[in-house]
């Protein structure tokens, strides 16, 4: 406990001696300040495994191994112990550089696990099954997924060839997704659905039509009234019966953050009065049997299978009065809203918990139609539903890396008894007053008036400098003295800020744009107790490119000292396979990450990667902004011609891999300098200096 002994002379105001028989008291625990790491005098990767919460929001993917790493359960619960996949080996294996056997990716890195994707339709599949068995349900459970929550190529076909056996389809709401949609489906079962919801035009609707007529079971949902007379016309035009579905806008309304597109304010479907002029207009012009799925969404991360049912149930009174009106109806999608718990703490008052499974989710669907249609003697319907934040989350994982840290002080030198005398000799009046009182409170142990004073003291000092009376190793000396009162009154800074080698806006954009919390926790480093707590800090040049913003409410984060084994380290952001990708942008320039996909095998690690992709390069992400990489290096490379340098071979070619590069920063240990005669620096990764770069336009 760092110890401030004052001696003061009332009349003279002067400098304190240090006699060390006068001292401040204990720290003492305030509100505003984290909560300190559970104490323990042994640590082991169980204490980290409860401190972080993994099996709560993990399970049943993710664990803490015996080697204090995070380790993945591709199969789930089903997963055996020599199946497990340790995820610290995978981030050697993508990062190492190819002359040491890695693929010389450069972080930060997502990780995807397609069995994952499997194992994740075929529990939602099972989930259901199981419902409709146990309830004696007299129809199928048909999924799709809305491709607007991960739109990746690989993850689209896989989803799709992992459901082929179950019917499994695809949901788009726009024209590439339908695009991409009917391509996929193409290779899938014949009977799955391609549900087409968002606002249509013209030419929307006719590609719908054209993939009915290419065998696909689409279904053209009414998301707006008027969309109705453009399937009418151009259906009758191509000379293709359409299936027709509609988005009923339901009285019940979901109050969480996800659940603006509920109630009947939503932004899509249509009222009841809406729903009725629709029949009457399909009955017509002949059209009413065309009329055979029912769609609505109460909103993302349903919290309880007691507002699910609800809205449920609403809609199934809907669908069995549009029976009732004569539409062929046989089909009830009850959209998205299958939520899963981001932190692990099955709770109902938050936006990023749920208190249900998938079991409890479909027995509440299940149960909750077949009530209103054995009521109402109808026939029970297909049930469809658009789960993709459950389906997709689970399977991909970010990992980044700390490239540093600071703390709020910048790191302040000790204060000695003389810089102490010499810095009160050369304060303001008003200063030294506030100095004098500030030693009189710490002799009587009064911290809180001698925190009041310390600040004033603090703020006249800032002011004398700028007015240019105190100088900037006066002003250095103040901080000290503030830094060793917070130590002291058990006021320091205990909060550190980590800086990683990532783009918030980039690759974690909910949690800027709607303050998502994802779990983030180190994947090694697990066998140790965390030391420090801290939050991050990305590369962009902006304020809002932090995450200081937790699961379980924490507004820090338990981390280790940097520097340890290795000197690398690395944290990871789970389940975030749902939409991160698709809505990141390109703040700065950051491009997107380097992509591995990790399937297991019986090999030593217990894993194969079998597709590696390098992240946008600076040229890359350039050339979305409509600037022309090579026209920019044969400017740049004219220009080192035209000044003459003694080597202008070698800076152009610097400068070519420099468009080449990732935007990203690569960690000191992997660079290896190299000077030339010119006195050029170039940097080449790691141990692959046979890999010549140069600079090439499609």
């Amino acid at each position: 406990m760092p110890a401030l002994t004052c001696c003061v002379d009332a009349a003279a105001i002067a400098p304190p001696s240090f006699t060390g028989d006068v001292t401040f008291p204990s720290p003492v625990t305030f509100p505003d300040v984290s909560p300190p790491i559970t104490e323990s005098s042994h640590w082991s990767p169980s204490l980290s495994a409860a401190l972080y919460n993994v099996d709560g929001w993990g399970g049943p993917y993710f664990t803490v191994n015996s080697s204090g790493n995070i380790s993945v359960l591709p199969h789930g619960s089903d997963t055996l112990s020599h199946e497990e996949i340790d995820l610290m080996k995978i981030v050697s294996r993508a990062s190492d550089p190819k002359s040491r056997g890695g693929l010389g990716l450069q972080l930060p890195l997502i990780v995807r696990f397609p069995e994952i994707l499997k194992n994740r339709v075929e529990s939602l599949q099972s989930a259901f099954d199981g419902a409709i068995e146990s309830n004696d349900y007299d129809s199928h459970y048909q999924g799709v997924y809305p491709v607007k929550c991960n739109q990746d190529r690989f993850v689209v076909e896989d989803i799709v060839k992992f459901g082929s056996g179950f019917r499994f389809g695809l949901e788009a709401g726009s024209k590439p997704e339908l695009l991409l949609a009917m391509s996929s489906l193409c290779e899938g079962n014949s009977e799955s659905f391609l549900i087409c919801n968002g606002f249509k035009d013209c030419e929307y609707i006719s590609l719908a039509l054209v993939a009915r007529k290419l065998k696909l079971n689409t279904v053209i949902v009414l998301e707006q009234e008027e969309e109705l007379d453009l399937i009418i016309e151009l259906s009758s035009k191509l000379c293709i019966r359409p299936v027709i579905g509609m988005r009923a806008k339901l009285r019940t309304k979901h109050y969480g953050h996800f659940g603006s597109t509920s109630g009947e304010e939503g932004k899509f479907g249509l009222t009841t009065t809406q729903i009725l002029r629709v029949v009457k207009k399909l009955e017509q012009v002949g059209m009413l049997d065309c009329l055979q799925l029912l769609h609505f969404h109460i909103g993302s991360q349903i919290p309880t299978t007691a507002l699910l049912a609800d809205g449920v149930g609403e809609a199934t009174q809907v669908y069995c009065e549009l029976v009732r009106l004569g539409a062929h109806m046989r089909v009830i999608d009850i959209g998205g809203g299958l939520g899963i718990d981001y932190d692990g703490s099955k709770s109902s008052d938050s936006d990023i918990s749920v208190v249900y499974g998938l079991q409890e989710y479909a027995d509440a669907v299940v149960r909750a139609i077949q009530y209103v249609c054995d009521r109402r003697s109808i026939k029970h319907p297909v049930i469809c539903s658009e789960s993709g934040r459950a389906i997709v989350s689970h399977h991909s994982v970010l990992v980044f890396e700390v490239v540093g840290c600071s703390n709020g002080y910048g790191g302040v030198p000790a204060l000695s008894t003389l810089g102490l005398q010499y810095l009160v000799e050369e304060l303001s009046e008003e200063a030294r007053v506030d100095y004098h009182y500030l030693s009189a409170a710490a002799i009587k142990g009064d911290y809180d008036t001698c925190l009041l004073y310390m600040d004033e003291m603090k703020e006249r000092s800032v002011e004398q400098f700028k007015e240019g009376s105190l100088g900037i190793e006066q002003l250095v000396a103040v901080d000290g003295l503030c830094d060793l009162v917070r130590k002291v009154v058990g006021r320091a800074e205990l909060v550190q800020t980590y800086n990683v080698n990532l783009s918030i806006f980039t690759s974690i954009p909910d949690f800027w744009g709607i303050q998502q919390v994802f779990p983030i926790v180190p994947i090694h480093r697990l066998d140790e107790k965390p030391s420090v707590r801290g939050i991050l800090s990305d590369l962009t040049c902006d304020s809002d490119g932090k995450i200081d913003k937790f699961i379980n409410g924490e507004s820090s984060l338990p981390l280790h000292e940097l520097g340890g084994e290795g000197g690398r380290y690395f944290l990871g952001m789970f389940l975030g396979g749902a939409y991160e990708e698709a809505l990141g942008g390109f703040h700065n320039l950051f491009g997107g990450p380097s992509v591995v996909r990790v399937s297991s095998s019986n090999g030593p690690n217990s894993f194969v990667v079998t597709r590696a992709v390098s992240g946008h390069s600076c040229g890359d992400v350039l050339r979305v902004m409509q600037h022309e990489p090579g026209l920019m290096f044969e400017t740049l490379k004219h220009r080192a011609q035209e000044f003459g340098h003694e080597d202008s071979v070698a800076l152009a070619n610097a400068l070519a891999r420099s468009f080449s590069s990732m935007p990203y920063l690569k960690p000191s240990c992997c660079l290896t300098a190299k000077n030339d005669a010119a006195g050029i620096v170039d940097y080449a990764a790691g141990e692959d200096e046979d890999e010549q770069w140069s600079y090439c336009f499609a």
